[in-house]
């Protein structure tokens, strides 16, 4: 009952968000730049809002937008392991820059402030140039925030989870140019910098892995980053088909004022097909890869689960569950409507992961060199049309993990 009583309280402060959209187009009107044919027999929760408050008004030439600028602002009620209840207000901005038609730029930021005191405060950006050969990509987040970890590898237990504490300002930025058809090359600078780091009541028993690690009340990675890209999706928001690749090496400099010098990548892949073909049904598939080498990470900075720069891999387990050197992700959704107009739909889910172990040399420092044991995780959810221009959703989650994990996920936009 628990669960029905949370997806209800964020429905119900999204039916009573205030949604904000362009001018309404009339029949004679030029269709919107956003515009798909589609959208004319689909509705959103705008719509909703009308039929409601404008019981009326005619609405039947009122239904379209010639905004280039499509914003959904929803203040709600949330829930998450990794929050408890948090009160939340998230925006979404999308559009067409100038005269480029392949690709929608977004914005997405929110404020979070949750039932474990956390603070939490991103600004996600993916902005194309008007003539489509640049993007500029930015991941700033400032986050205060008492959480849970369970240590290294994925062998540890649910129940020997204790609270860490600390602040944390991260701002990754990247610009990339077109180099082929859909293909780019990027160059970026990424900070990542922890103060105040501590454990709040750890077993007193035995040392932690945080401390067998190297526990510090500072930490700070500097470092620049190397990204290749293939990105043939229309709509990032939510993709309807096309595939995403995205290879990105970031070293850690001292001289530039690292801690320490390491290394990481990245390799992620995301596919969408329709299925059945002739149906607006959407296989979707995901595959995050992270590795860390040629030095020491800070422990925060490990591969870790719900760590990715949506907050999103690992549906059904806590953030932070698993921690390792090196992780190895896959996930696959199927997206499909539950009413024909497109207000509400759902998806079932299934994701796996797994972590580098942790082994002890003689010099009594920390390696990593195989892999634990693979944790799956399910679930399923529903999807609400926040703005049917955009294709965005407000997506509400429940999934299911390995021992005992389990819980509700909440997002503006597709998971991937």
């Amino acid at each position: 009952m628990k669960i029905f009583v949370k997806i209800s309280l964020v429905i119900l402060a999204v039916l009573f968000s205030r949604l904000v959209k362009g001018q309404d187009i009339g029949p004679t009107s030029k269709p919107p730049r956003f515009f798909s044919y589609d959208s004319l027999h689909q509705t959103d929760i705008t719509d909703v809002a009308r039929s409601i408050f404008r019981k009326n008004s005619d609405t039947t030439n009122k239904s379209h937008n010639t905004s280039h600028v499509h914003i959904s602002i929803i203040p709600a009620v949330g829930y998450s392991l990794q929050t408890g209840f948090a009160a939340i207000l998230s925006a979404n901005i999308a559009f067409y820059n100038g005269d480029d038609e392949r690709n929608i730029s977004t914005i997405v930021t929110s404020f979070t402030y949750s039932q474990y005191k956390q603070y939490i405060l991103p600004l996600l950006t993916n902005i194309w140039s008007k003539n489509g050969k640049y993007n500029f990509q930015s991941e700033w987040r400032y986050l205060k925030y008492p959480s849970f970890t369970y240590g290294l590898g994925t062998n540890s237990k649910l129940e020997n989870g204790y609270m860490i504490d600390y602040s944390y300002l991260r701002m990754h930025q990247n610009i990339s140019r077109e180099i082929s058809k859909n293909f780019y090359g990027g160059l970026g600078l990424d900070l990542d910098f922890y103060w105040n780091i501590k454990e709040v009541n750890p077993d007193s028993g035995a040392k932690t892995d945080f401390e067998d690690y190297g526990l510090h009340s500072n930490e700070t990675s500097v470092g620049p980053s190397f990204n290749l890209l293939y990105d043939s999706r229309k709509n990032s928001i939510n993709p309807e088909n096309g595939s995403y690749v995205n290879l990105s090496y970031k070293p850690k400099l001292k001289f530039m004022g690292s801690d320490a010098n390491w290394q990481s990548l990245l390799l992620e892949f995301k596919g969408y097909k329709r299925f059945p073909a002739t149906s607006d049904n959407i296989i979707a598939l995901w595959s995050y890869d992270w590795f860390t080498f040629g030095g020491k990470p800070p422990y925060l900075l490990l591969p870790s689960t719900g760590w990715d720069a949506n907050v999103n891999t690992g549906r059904g387990f806590i953030q932070g569950r698993y921690r390792g050197n090196s992780m190895v992700y896959l996930e696959s959704e199927y997206r499909f409507l539950i009413t024909s107009n497109g207000l509400f739909g759902g998806v079932i889910f299934a994701n796996a992961e797994t972590f580098s172990s942790r082994e002890s040399t003689l010099e009594e420092k920390t390696s990593f060199k195989t892999f634990d044991p693979i944790q799956p995780g399910y679930g399923a959810g529903i999807r609400i049309k926040i703005n049917k221009f955009s294709r965005a959703n407000l997506c509400v989650d429940y999934g299911w993990g390995t021992g005992g994990s389990k819980g509700v996920a909440v997002n503006l936009g597709e998971v991937f």
